[in-house]
């Protein structure tokens, strides 16, 4: 029973947003669907490389798209990860499009990188990569010529300096409570604990019978922590040393009971991870809102 404990304790959503093995590791799943403020099938001009989408006018190219499209494949396919082509058309226009918001909204903060911090950092990544040779062996791995390597990271570093500046708002404190909870497969125990508790029963000691390495111990957690929301607010709406009624999950049947509660106590390093991906995804949302998004595919 610990093991479905621990494996629904936290909803914990890696920061990655900005999808560049360079500087992050990993693909991420994008932010949510794109939003297509205007169609268009027209061609482009004569002087304009064929667009994929623009964001408040500035344009994403159609040849960046499909690079970006064949890594994220490559990469799926390493991984032995299925996943249908509009999926990972739409992954990867959101990640372009969320990358694109962070460099404008650095740019509007009057955040530029230059010439001189680019060759700086790819000076220290050729250093970390074991040589040039071995950073063109990886580009050309990954389908980037110098150029679009260089446009790459410029854009990425630009973006990281935002992310960073939205995550910092972050405090290092919250409103939390420390609860611990039974949980049971079979609603006819859930009922028979729940009579044991209301009859006298020692709640820690029925959770030490039912989850022997953790006593059900859930920690400390802020708001919208725990993956599921019904045995959270439960816990928020609790006394200290009350127990809840029966909460049916597709875990099971929870018992919880609040053990205390604090308005301002420190966050864990996990619980802090989670509320700055929450402070990014939303302000990518309401970005999103407030911006011009054309898809052009």
């Amino acid at each position: 029973m610990g093991a479905v404990v621990n494996e629904m304790r936290y909803k914990i959503i890696p920061l990655v947003l900005i999808a560049f093995v360079i500087l992050l590791s990993g693909c991420s799943s994008g932010n949510g669907a794109v939003e297509e403020s205007e169609i268009s099938s027209a061609s482009p001009t004569a002087t304009e490389a064929p667009m994929a989408a623009r964001v408040n006018g500035e344009g994403i190219t159609l040849s960046e798209f499909e690079a970006e499209l064949g890594r994220l494949q490559s990469s799926q396919l390493e991984l032995g990860i299925e996943a249908k082509l509009e999926e990972q058309q739409e992954q990867v226009l959101n990640e372009i499009i969320n990358q694109v918001l962070l460099v404008q909204a650095a740019t509007g903060q009057n955040f530029f990188v230059d010439e001189a911090t680019l060759q700086e950092r790819i000076d220290l990544l050729i250093q970390q990569i074991g040589g040039v040779e071995a950073l063109q062996d990886w580009q050309t791995s990954h389908s980037y010529d110098d150029q679009s390597f260089r446009n790459a990271m410029q854009r990425n570093i630009a973006a990281a300096w935002m992310r960073d500046q939205i995550i910092s708002t972050v405090p290092d404190t919250a409103e939390q409570v420390h609860a611990r909870q039974i949980l049971v497969r079979e609603e006819n125990s859930a009922v028979s604990i729940e009579r044991q508790v209301q009859a006298g029963a020692d709640f820690e000691t029925l959770a030490f019978q039912y989850d022997p390495l953790t006593g059900g111990n859930l920690g400390w957690f802020p708001r919208g922590y725990l993956c599921q929301p019904d045995v959270e607010e439960a816990a928020f709406n609790l006394q200290t040393g009350g127990v809840s009624a029966i909460i049916q999950t597709s875990y099971g049947y929870h018992l919880v009971q609040l053990i205390e509660y604090d308005e301002q106590h420190p966050l864990s390093p996990d619980a802090k991870l989670f509320l700055q991906h929450q402070a990014l995804e939303q302000w990518l949302e309401e970005r999103r809102s407030e911006s011009a998004i054309e898809i052009l595919i």
